[in-house]
């Protein structure tokens, strides 16, 4: 699959908010809140100077991340119209900045981690930065429709991270909070992609609705999300969580997959609104907090 390289013609002086940009901030609300939780969640609490420290190391592990990817696709970015604004795609920064930035952010965040708090917690952020960089965004992106399942380990790492970062081992609970974050991933990313087919397909980013119908990807969106739903009543059922969090992720979990069985028995292959696609990825994003918050919340009050 060929893609057409586009290099802005000028480069603008950068300033602050193109290295914030380069971050993916979005992303890394997302991944500090599940780290939190994963590390509220667990049975022994930092003291808070450790606890800031630790969630600031993986706030700066998910920048760094975010930067060398924007620096690896700024080619496909160009292309894009939802990253065609991005800083390097925009040329407001070389794409040597952007590397210079993004490496140094990765090395320092794992250096202070390892410092401040241990060195299996840093050995687990260098492996959540690797796996994004190098497994997902170099190695399997632009090659295959499988790249948000295999790539979606990459999300899952920040609670694992977050109570190692707390206990120093790893166990059953944390585990699954990654197996929730593994197999939500392709049916929240697959309804964005279902909605955005055009542009994935303008970029040459083979996602499943590029490559495949949109038939067979919404079944694989309802497959992953029974998936999830297993996973997610795992922690009541085995006795890690209480009955409120089994009665919250029960219901949650039964709309989530109320949805996207809604988002597969649609008859025409493209309906022109695709409500039903947008409804499950704004739920989606709500879903995941509630799960982690609740669970969060769950364990600190037991």
């Amino acid at each position: 699959m060929t893609v057409t390289t586009l290099t802005p013609t000028a480069t603008l002086p950068a300033d602050w908010r193109d290295f914030f940009a380069l971050t993916k901030p979005r992303v890394m609300r997302s991944v500090v809140f599940t780290a939190l939780c994963g590390m509220l969640a667990a049975p022994v609490q930092l003291p808070f100077v450790l606890g800031f420290t630790a969630i600031l190391c993986i706030a700066m592990a998910a920048g760094a991340a975010g930067a060398l990817n924007q620096w690896y696709e700024s080619d496909i970015d160009a292309l894009m119209k939802r990253t065609a604004n991005r800083p390097l795609p925009a040329g407001k920064m070389e794409r040597e900045t952007a590397l210079q930035f993004g490496v140094g952010l990765g090395v320092f965040s794992v250096l202070l981690m390892g410092m401040a708090i241990g060195l299996v917690a840093a050995a687990l952020l260098a492996t959540s930065i690797l796996f994004y960089v190098l497994v997902y965004t170099v190695g399997l992106k632009r090659r295959t429709p499988q790249n948000i399942v295999i790539g979606g380990a990459a999300g899952a790492f920040p609670p694992l991270i977050g109570w190692v970062a707390a206990t120093g081992s790893i166990s059953t609970l944390p585990l699954l909070m990654f197996a929730i974050i593994f197999l939500w991933t392709p049916p929240h990313s697959w309804a964005l992609a279902l909605l955005i087919r055009d542009d994935y397909a303008k970029g040459g980013v083979p996602m499943l609705p590029v490559v495949a119908s949109a038939r067979t990807t919404r079944w694989q969106m309802l497959f992953y999300a029974v998936l999830m739903a297993a996973a997610a009543l795992s922690p009541w059922a085995l006795g890690l969580a209480g009955a409120t969090y089994g009665i919250i992720a029960a219901v949650t979990s039964a709309i989530f997959l109320g949805l996207t069985a809604w988002v597969v028995v649609q008859r025409a292959a493209t309906p022109p609104e695709m409500k039903a696609e947008r409804f499950l990825f704004v739920y989606s994003i709500g879903y995941i907090l509630a799960i982690f918050a609740t669970l969060a919340i769950d364990r600190l009050t037991a």
